[in-house]
């Protein structure tokens, strides 16, 4: 039995308001997150009033029909009271959106994805969008020319992100500053294998398709996410302290790559005697036919080749393990943090390995008649169609270079091993670095360094 209680008109209607007003939003009164983070040189790229914590994503893919369908669900904190927030995404259909399992409104521009919940979302507060969508993704054409997203591969696909690729195959917060974990299931054609980041944690076999299950506990910036959808040869060895590596291979690559995918366990370990401790939960590589992409990238835990890479490529991706996969740039301007420490463990391999000092290496770069080192200083590309241009690699280990130079082999190495876990599985800027290397070495002076090999014009005078 229930009871009524009869209300004088006017209070009723004014509670009913304020009843409404209250389940409408909780009592927050939310602003709509900005679309893009003001990166320097991709503007909308990223979305402000969340950080994503983990990415659920749920995948279906048929090489033939070049169908995708996914489901994404993503928890994120909201950085601030939010009454709408975007998503980047390009291309794809849309079909539903929810938040906290209840449905939302959603609208498309461009690359955006908007999404008002039913709720504003109050600064703090823990929340999940689902996010089902499907269609054809697509394949992006970066500022410099080279193809990233989702490309068609002989036998099925082949995701890449950098900068910002990932957009094409799932809605996120597609700037390297929001880093967060991953579960990624995907379901092919039987035959076929996926490959994606971290371990993998299960099959399963139904109706003539298969389910791969990979799992990334450490946090991931969007565009190093993968995944890789073809016939591979899947080979598993162990590398430092018995570390999981696995390799998947192109068949047509597979005898080309044996000998120098075998060496993955023997630069692990160079690498922690020269960077530290190994910063994930497993390593391998994701090696393609040549014609698949048109370069290799650092992939976390995984990176991908085009074809079989030499030894020098192998030792640059896994480097990119310490240097732009755990320690992430905190923008694209920072993108020598990358290039620059990975090629100088190049210029480092080879010393350890019978090859030319570093030293000797940056007189030679430095002597070379090569005017495109120095079109602009690693700290401040021209435009976002330079970022990947060759002052970022090389100059940039130049800086490096002229740090050892100054300070000497044990101070060096401090400072180099320090930042990797300083910002261990964090974000950095360049700025973040200098004031680093100059607490690390207070007796010292590097102004001069700054100036004129970090953000100076031109070739800089050296004795």
């Amino acid at each position: 039995m229930s009871r009524s209680v009869r209300l004088v008109p006017a209070v009723a209607v004014l509670l009913a308001l304020a009843l409404t007003a209250t389940a409408c939003d909780g009592g927050v009164r939310g602003t709509p997150g900005g679309s893009g983070v003001r990166d320097p040189y991709f503007p909308k790229a990223g979305n402000g009033g969340y950080d994503v914590g983990h990415y659920a994503l749920t995948l279906d893919y048929t090489p033939a029909t070049r169908r995708l369908t996914g489901k994404a669900v993503i928890t994120a904190r909201a950085t601030q009271d939010l009454s709408a927030f975007d998503l980047d995404l390009a291309g794809l259909d849309v079909t539903s959106v929810t938040v906290e399992g209840r449905d939302a409104r959603w609208n498309r521009s461009g690359r955006e994805l908007t999404v008002r919940p039913h709720d504003d979302l109050r600064k703090g507060e823990t929340f999940s969008t689902t996010v089902r969508y499907s269609g054809t993704p697509r394949t992006l054409t970066d500022p410099d020319g080279s193809e990233e997203g989702w490309l068609p591969t002989a036998d099925g696909a082949l995701a890449l992100g950098e900068p910002v690729g990932s957009m094409a195959w799932f809605p996120g917060n597609d700037h390297p500053s929001d880093k967060a974990t991953y579960d990624i299931a995907v379901t092919v054609p039987k035959g076929l294998e996926a490959v994606s980041n971290g371990e993998p944690t299960g099959r399963s076999d139904s109706r003539g398709r298969t389910t791969y299950r990979w799992h990334t506990d450490q946090p991931m910036a969007t565009y190093l996410a993968t995944v890789a959808v073809g016939h591979y040869d899947i080979t598993r060895t162990t590398g430092p302290h018995g570390l999981p590596v696995l390799t998947a291979v192109d068949p047509t690559q597979a005898k080309a790559s044996a000998e120098v995918l075998a060496k993955i366990p023997e630069i692990l370990r160079w690498a922690e005697l020269n960077f530290g401790p190994y910063p994930f939960s497993s390593s391998g590589a994701i090696v393609e036919r040549p014609d698949d992409a048109g370069y290799a990238l650092e992939t976390q835990s995984r990176p991908v080749f085009p074809g079989a890479p030499d030894t020098t490529t192998l030792v640059h991706e896994l480097a990119h393990e310490w240097y732009g996969d755990s320690v992430t740039p905190a923008s694209w301007r920072d993108m020598w943090l990358n290039e620059g420490f990975a090629t100088y463990a190049e210029w480092l391999y080879e010393e350890d390995h019978g090859g030319p000092s570093a030293e000797e290496t940056f007189e030679k770069r430095y002597e070379k008649d090569d005017d495109t080192v120095w079109a602009f200083p690693p700290a401040r590309p021209s435009s976002a169609a330079h970022i990947s241009d060759e002052p970022v690699y090389t100059r940039g280990a130049m800086v490096l270079q002229k740090i050892r130079q100054k300070v000497g082999d044990d101070a060096f190495y401090d400072i180099v091993q320090g930042w990797a876990a300083a910002h261990r599985h964090g974000n950095a800027s360049t700025a973040d670095f200098t004031a680093y290397v100059e607490k690390k070495a207070p007796h010292h002076d590097f102004a001069g360094i700054w100036r004129d090999w970090l953000y100076g014009d031109g070739r800089p005078d050296h004795p």
